[in-house]
């Protein structure tokens, strides 16, 4: 599947990230506005995980014409409040705080133990009407896409599963610790990945309890590679600006809950896709040193080039939420003071559960500007024949090809 037809197969990969996965809608809108007018979606395959997997799913069910699906997507995040997300009720983050307390206090209360800091149910009914997986499997049947996949965690084998629908050749694989399981994707799959430890509760799928896809996710490129794509396009969310050092006679102020979980939700996001590109980078240069017509025997026979357009904010997401905090209810705004994520320290935590508006209008913003300032790259990505290996922002392109 090409927008150029030239049976390129072309990827979508979308990490998680809470409600910066609306920085993902805004690159979306970009890649909307280059295709011809009506064009179907250019994406074979597409992948997600958490917030990723239900901007993946969205997608994949409107595939017949992809600016329907940029637009229609694009409508649900720029609306976006947090009681979409997660009840902000005061009863319910009262008790939510409490019970959390009292487990703490007396510890543990037994099969009363709380088994998520908030309540979802608000996503599982916005989701039921947005997602339509009828429509997934008429888009597969047409052949508007080869395959969507959704990653989730299997918590009673401690096992990354990539849960996927496709085309009836396609099959699936086990590796260490990963599986891909061809299945009739349910609103409990998308569900299941999008479950962050501790802040949503799990689902039960099968006999198992699953939660968030990046929880174990050690490759998150390989779900696309095996399902046969040939080109990657992938939707970070994280600025990769490093913090300025501190001065030599500064002490910085004691790492609190509130940053602590930031920084583990977003390591968990996205350092194992580093990793993972930085193998991918590796192999093509390896596959590139290999003499013309040079035969590989073996497992690596399978080998192939895979060319990659990685997106990433071009400013810190940090800032971007601090000026829009205010607008979460007041109960949420409560309850992230109580754990230290109100200043600057807890703003990596803030970011990702800020579903309001301005925030996510922001982020939309952003991803447009931000895909549109690489013009060139991402038409070479849906319409030429040759394109780069690895083709990232700076100094993060520069650093991934220096540790190869």
């Amino acid at each position: 599947m090409s927008a150029a037809g030239d049976g390129i197969r072309r990827a979508l990969i979308l990490p998680g990230g809470g409600a910066r996965g609306a920085y993902q809608v805004g690159v979306l809108q970009a890649v909307s506005a280059l295709l011809p007018r009506g064009a179907r979606n250019p994406f074979g395959v597409i992948t997600g995980t958490s917030a990723g997997a239900i901007n993946a799913a969205v997608v994949a069910a409107r595939a017949r014409r992809f600016e329907v699906a940029a637009r229609e997507l694009a409508a649900v995040w720029r609306n976006f409040r947090a009681h979409h997300v997660y009840r902000t009720d005061t009863r319910t983050m009262l008790r939510s705080s409490l019970r959390w307390l009292a487990t703490l206090v007396a510890g543990g209360l037994g099969r009363h133990n709380p088994n998520s800091l908030l309540d979802y149910s608000p996503l599982q009914t916005l989701l039921s009407r947005e997602i339509s997986f009828p429509r997934l499997a008429e888009a597969l049947r047409r052949g508007d896409l080869d395959a969507l996949a959704v990653t989730a965690t299997a918590y009673g084998v401690g096992r990354s599963v990539t849960f996927f629908q496709g085309r009836p050749e396609l099959v699936g694989w086990r590796r260490a610790r990963r599986a891909g399981v061809a299945v009739e994707l349910t609103l409990e799959h998308v569900l299941a990945s999008a479950a962050v430890p501790l802040v949503f509760p799990p689902v039960w799928i099968n006999g198992q309890w699953y939660g968030d896809g990046a929880v174990r996710q050690s490759a998150p490129l390989s779900a696309a590679i095996h399902l046969g794509a040939q080109r990657l396009c992938v939707v970070g969310v994280r600025d990769e600006q490093p913090d300025p050092d501190p001065a030599a006679d500064a002490r910085p102020p004691y790492p609190g809950f509130g940053e602590l979980a930031g920084y583990l939700l977003d390591s968990l996001f996205m350092d194992s896709l580093y990793a993972d590109l930085e193998r991918l980078t590796r192999i093509n240069r390896m596959l590139a040193q290999l003499p013309p017509g040079t035969a590989l025997q073996g497992p690596p026979s399978r080998l192939r080039r895979i060319d990659t357009l990685l997106f990433t904010p071009s400013h810190d997401v940090r800032e971007i939420a601090q000026r829009h905090a205010g607008e979460l209810p007041r109960t949420v705004r409560a309850l992230l003071r109580g754990v230290g994520a109100s200043n600057r320290g807890g703003a990596q935590l803030l970011s990702y559960l800020l579903f309001e508006s301005g925030f996510t209008r922001e982020l939309m913003a952003l991803g447009y500007e931000d895909a549109m300032a690489r013009r060139t790259e991402l038409e070479a990505f849906l319409f030429a024949d040759e394109m780069g290996e690895l083709e990232a922002p700076e100094p993060l392109r520069r650093g991934l090809l220096e540790d190869t």
